[in-house]
């Protein structure tokens, strides 16, 4: 009988060990120190614009800084919107994390129902602040604005701009160029610069409403366009020679902040680790160097710094929408 019960004892040792091992693997799983695996980093637009060519330098420098391996996924359309709604629904835990850009992820909520606000992200911090522009064909004859306006004026609707949507800065850039103008152009909306890159130099479109440092990325790889200016308040060091739209007569400043965000309610721990990283990223001379390179104007922005210029450029584009609602019309 003792030999039955010590082989009882023996067998519920066992088990009770082999039930506790799923568990112990399950606890070693769960505090695993973050990353434990890929992160995924959504780009709201196609490949080869200003924002995936950045986006693909930054996840190279967060896996140095966060010792994981980053995946740069495209989720183009909508003019953002398909890649900022994404972001927004995933799950927090920090595997999943994203880039979003002013103006799209203002404007879209305003002009319409969204799966997204930019209150419902964690800000990470920005990085990028990119002037807008107008770009011609090396061919075309028009080498001003005022050129610009007087053939739109001699010519209403033959004017087509390319954009990367509907509420882009790109788009209403061009809204504001018709209001100080008094032209009519015609808007082509694609699903990122890529395309709009694309579309002006096989001169399908007359102008490419693009950021300056996408245009200048562009000339360096051959792509045969010019800008005819730029919207910054001031002219950017990547480009002196072109002149602002203020400079010019037109009174546009519109630029594309570009940062990452991730959805709400990260752990304080991952939220800290990815914070951290974007500021060390932001700081370290290296990136700087290969931001510059492909012509990526670098303004980077804590977290509170962030959400305070959201919340103002918000605040001004309802204002716009008021006075200037900018949807296509049928």
């Amino acid at each position: 009988m003792n030999h039955h019960r010590t082989r009882r004892a023996l067998c519920a040792g066992i088990a009770a060990a082999a039930c506790a091992l799923p568990c112990l693997n399950a606890a070693a799983q769960t505090d695993a120190p973050y990353p434990a695996k890929p992160i995924e980093l959504i780009v709201a637009y196609g490949p080869g614009g200003g924002t995936d060519l950045v986006a693909r330098l930054v996840a190279r420098h967060l896996e140095k800084q966060l010792g994981g391996s980053v995946v740069v996924l495209n989720r183009p359309g909508a003019g953002g919107g398909i890649g900022f709604g994404e972001l927004a629904r995933a799950k927090p835990d920090g595997y999943t994390i994203g880039f979003i850009n002013t103006p799209n992820v203002l404007t879209i909520p305003i002009e319409r129902k969204s799966a997204f606000h930019w209150s419902q992200y964690d800000l990470l911090g920005n990085l990028v602040d990119d002037p807008g522009g107008f770009a011609l064909h090396n061919s075309n004859a028009i080498t001003t604005l005022a050129g610009l306006a007087a053939f739109a004026k001699a010519n209403p609707g033959a004017v087509t701009v390319g954009t990367t949507g509907t509420g882009s800065d790109d788009h209403l850039a061009m809204l504001l160029f018709e209001k100080a103008t008094g032209t009519k152009l015609t808007h082509v909306p694609y699903k990122g610069a890529g395309e709009v890159r694309a579309a002006a130099t096989g001169q399908q479109i007359v102008v490419g409403a693009l950021n300056v440092g996408e245009v200048l990325a562009y000339q360096k790889g051959g792509t045969p366009i010019r800008l005819l200016g730029q919207m910054s308040a001031a002219r950017s060091s990547l480009a002196p020679q072109v002149p602002t739209f203020r400079e010019q007569g037109i009174d546009i400043e519109l630029a594309s902040l570009r940062g990452l965000a991730a959805p709400k309610g990260l752990p304080e721990a991952v939220r800290k680790k990815l914070v951290d990283a974007v500021a060390a990223i932001a700081a370290s001379p290296d990136f700087k160097q290969q931001a510059e390179a492909m012509y990526a104007p670098l303004r980077y922005l804590a977290p509170a710094a962030y959400a305070a210029e959201l919340q103002s450029t918000e605040a001004g584009f309802r204002k716009l929408w008021g006075e200037m609602p900018w949807q296509d019309k049928p």
